[in-house]
């Protein structure tokens, strides 16, 4: 079968591209497969980090693809539906995450959707941080689609509130397992510069405010002086307030900062060196941190929202709390006073369950059905 994906791909780095890349690899194992990406995918006035491109010290994966969508430029979007439909894929899989791509996706699905099965890959169908035009945009495509694949029962609900008859395979996000392997706690820890007899957690990824990293830092407050914490993520926007509260709180000391991108080749020497995951989300839809996290056997404490909660409770990964100071504290505390040998184990069975065949299979399973 011919598919071709429309996604972010090499040289863009991020969580998107990255999923993309492994699903390309994955597919192309048994199907003709093309990749189509974005010759420029945000102006620079409106991306919040400090590059969109990977660097020579990320170990990216490599996917040649047919750059010709302008996300601004309305021009190209014509111009990327031919180039697409000259390739004469059976599927078109889009992956979609934020709304400001839904006019080029838009218009590209409604191009193609007489002549190919599109599949809308929706990370999000409804953003994190929404605004009151999200669901007009988000509508351009999901009306042009066929189907959809999604990886949560929050996006699942999403999805129907906006096409209550939309045809859709549910399948849990894989697991990203090319990070290379686990090392000693204690050799990881040296290397990060913290003390190795602590227990460590570790906050991971972009720093945006639905992700509570406020929450957690107040936490630290209230938790004992055998705790301490590792923050390693580039803020989107400014991390002044951050810093304020890490500097005027009491646990100060045993806050570590590492406000960057996070390097692949770094991301083994942080799960190695965290006895657990925090995710203190004040909302959130999935979270693609998770399948890092089984990726090292790390234990998670999450709140309980989203898709969150079921996601650990169902499988026994983790521990739930509230999105408040005192519930995460709490709920740290409980990892550590059950034991972590439990959950551990439950995410080796887990873990399973979540490959990249798995999901590609499921992906095509689907396509057949609509």
């Amino acid at each position: 079968m011919k598919i071709a994906i429309l996604s972010p791909f090499y040289p863009y780095r991020g969580g998107i591209a990255q999923f993309s890349a492994m699903l390309y690899k994955t597919l192309k194992k048994n199907h003709e497969v093309k990749a189509f990406s974005f010759s420029r995918l945000y102006p620079d006035f409106l991306f919040p980090g400090k590059t969109q491109y990977v660097t020579k010290e990320d170990n990216a994966i490599f996917v040649a693809s047919d750059r010709t969508l302008d996300s601004i430029n309305p021009f190209t979007y014509q111009a990327a539906t031919k180039r697409i439909e000259k390739f004469k894929p059976d599927i078109l899989v889009i992956a979609y995450w934020m709304p400001f791509f839904a006019p080029a996706y838009g218009h590209i699905a409604n191009r193609l959707k007489n002549k190919t099965k599109i599949i809308s890959l929706l990370h999000n169908a409804i953003p994190h941080e929404p605004n009151f035009f999200d669901k007009f945009f988000v509508k351009l495509l999901i009306k042009n689609s066929h189907g959809f694949m999604i990886m949560s029962d929050v996006v699942k609900d999403d999805l129907l509130s906006l096409k209550p008859n939309a045809a859709y395979c549910l399948k849990p996000h894989p697991l990203y397992d090319h990070f290379g392997e686990k090392t000693s706690s204690l050799e990881a820890r040296n290397k990060l510069e913290i003390n190795p007899e602590k227990k460590t957690l570790l906050f991971f990824g972009l720093i945006r405010n639905y992700k509570g990293l406020d929450l957690l830092i107040e936490a630290m407050s209230i938790l004992d002086d055998s705790y301490q914490l590792v923050i390693a993520g580039e803020a989107y926007g400014s991390f002044d307030s951050y810093e304020k509260q890490i500097n005027a709180s009491k646990a100060k000391e045993r806050i570590k900062v590492f406000n960057q991108y996070i390097e692949d080749k770094d991301v083994p020497v942080l799960f190695s060196a965290a006895d657990a995951l925090v995710l203190p989300y004040k909302s959130a839809t999935q979270s693609g941190v998770i399948p890092v996290a089984y990726h090292f056997d790390t234990p998670i404490i999450s709140t309980n929202v989203g898709s969150l909660k079921s996601t650990l409770e169902n499988a026994g990964t983790g521990i739930i709390c509230s999105p408040e100071v005192g519930s995460l504290a709490r709920g740290i505390d409980e990892l550590f006073s059950v034991g972590k040998e439990k959950i551990i184990q439950n995410i080796k069975v887990e873990k399973k369950t979540l490959s990249w065949e798995s999901f590609a299979q499921a992906l095509m399973e689907f396509s057949r059905s609509i």
